[in-house]
């Protein structure tokens, strides 16, 4: 189990030129478009979304069941609630006692998990093929099976609150990275943490789980992604045999919050135990239903997609002013989200200097075209890497229901398109419009010493 913050994401090594050859030579057969061609759409009458993508290159299937909610849906008081359900899943059923989902599921020798983001919570069983029915068993009785016992709640809420003291409270750099989101964000729930505050999570109760579980874990707010080796004629009356009768639910109330347009750089400082001082910076841009969405993705590989980027390159080979820089943008949100960067500050030198030369790059890319060249890289490591994504059943099944729950999932298709229709021009015109001082919030640690 864990969160999904979209938040670090980093683009991975860059392809080597062989293989980035023969993928681009293949990818007129392979691009999304091709892939979405073969997806099997339906709707029960219960408003479960039901997609279905056969691949038969192994003998191997993946069920996924993704939820509309996540930390976007919840309130200030009560905020964790998604990921704190998500915990809860794994812990009885009517059917199933605490801890028989997951014994259950590796005894039949597959795998299985889920996180919680800020706009989804998604649940996944991996199998051998001849397994398929018994995932939809398992997550069709905890969709509304799911027993909540006081005990379990009390424990996992303790497991939780631990979870937020070691991966943020006790990690100044998440610590940095929330602050700064809380800071970017005003008006939407964007600005909450998805493990919730923890003043928060010391006041949730069994009844706020139950009423989150009630709300939001019901067929038409959810999308079931079937990936792998299976016939879907054969597979749908399954689906509708062990699916189907799980009544409708209300719909969920929606999330009206719209943050304004920022009128003014922010900044804030945390002072917190560390070894050195770190720098964060976001600056609020479009998500992937805005036309901008395929520039931005070219101009974040540009300047922080791997070593070989622009800021890594400056930043760390260079001027040696940082241990590690990057960034990324948050594209894939079902409302608008940040582009980032961060650096860690080398020793001897200041937050200040790191900023200035973060901020140099920047700035660089409104006066400077990129070279075709670089361009052309950037474009064709992208599409490379969108290809790889496809490679396995799971990849391809988190990038369907991904999709589908942000923007629909045929908006896959214009992914390649788009990416490869980006100029320089376009990369200078966004950042030129987004990437400028009233439009960010810049976030400093300032190391402390532990107290004796």
């Amino acid at each position: 189990m864990a969160m999904d913050r979209r938040k670090h994401r980093g683009r991975g090594p860059a392809i080597p030129a062989a293989a980035l050859v023969l993928l681009l030579a293949a990818a007129h057969g392979l691009a999304g478009a091709q892939v979405t061609t073969r997806v099997k759409e339906s709707v029960l009458e219960n408003g479960l979304r039901v997609l279905l993508l056969e691949e038969h290159k192994a003998p191997v299937v993946t069920v996924h069941v993704w939820y509309r909610v996540g930390a976007r849906n919840e309130h200030p008081g009560a905020t964790g609630l998604s990921h704190f359900l998500e915990h809860m899943m794994f812990k009885g059923t009517s059917k199933l006692g605490p801890g028989q989902f997951s014994k259950t599921v590796q005894k039949n020798g597959g795998r299985d998990n889920a996180f919680t983001s800020d706009d989804y919570t998604g649940y996944f069983e991996t199998f051998a093929s001849d397994r398929v029915e018994l995932a939809l068993e398992l997550e069709a009785d905890r969709m509304r099976g799911l027993l909540l016992d006081p005990k379990e709640v009390e424990s996992e809420k303790k497991v939780v609150m631990e979870e937020r003291r070691l991966r943020t409270e006790d990690d100044p750099v998440s610590a940095l990275q929330e602050a700064m989101g809380a800071a970017a964000f005003q008006v939407h729930p964007y600005r909450q943490p998805v493990i919730g505050w923890m003043s928060d999570l010391r006041g949730l109760t069994r009844e706020d789980l139950v009423r989150h579980y009630d709300t939001y874990y019901v067929p038409n707010n959810a999308v079931l992604i079937v990936v792998g080796d299976f016939n879907s004629g054969e597979l749908l009356p399954k689906i509708r045999q062990y699916f189907g009768e799980i009544p409708r639910g209300q719909e969920p109330p929606m999330v009206r919050a719209v943050e304004p347009p920022q009128q003014g750089e922010r900044r804030i400082v945390l002072k917190k135990e560390a070894e050195l001082p770190f720098v964060y910076m976001g600056y609020h841009v479009p998500d992937l239903k805005h036309q901008d969405n395929f520039a931005l993705e070219v101009l974040a590989y540009i300047l922080s997609g791997g070593k070989s980027a622009r800021i890594y390159k400056s930043l760390v080979y260079e001027k040696q002013l940082a241990l590690f820089a990057g960034g990324g943008y948050d594209r894939e949100s079902i409302d608008p989200n940040l582009f980032y960067f961060y650096a860690s500050v080398m020793p001897g030198k200041t937050a200040g200097e790191v900023e200035q030369a973060l901020t140099a790059e920047i700035e660089r890319l409104k006066s400077e075209p990129v070279p075709d060249r670089e361009l052309e890289k950037a474009k064709n490591q992208i599409e490379a890497g969108f290809l790889l994504g496809q490679d396995s059943v799971f990849n391809l099944a988190r990038q369907l229901a991904e999709y589908e729950l942000v923007a629909g999932w045929r908006v896959w298709e214009a992914y390649v398109p788009g990416i490869r229709a980006v100029k320089a021009e376009d990369l200078r015109r966004v950042a030129k419009e987004y990437l400028v001082p009233d439009n960010r919030t810049v976030a400093g640690l300032i190391p402390t010493k532990a107290e004796r």
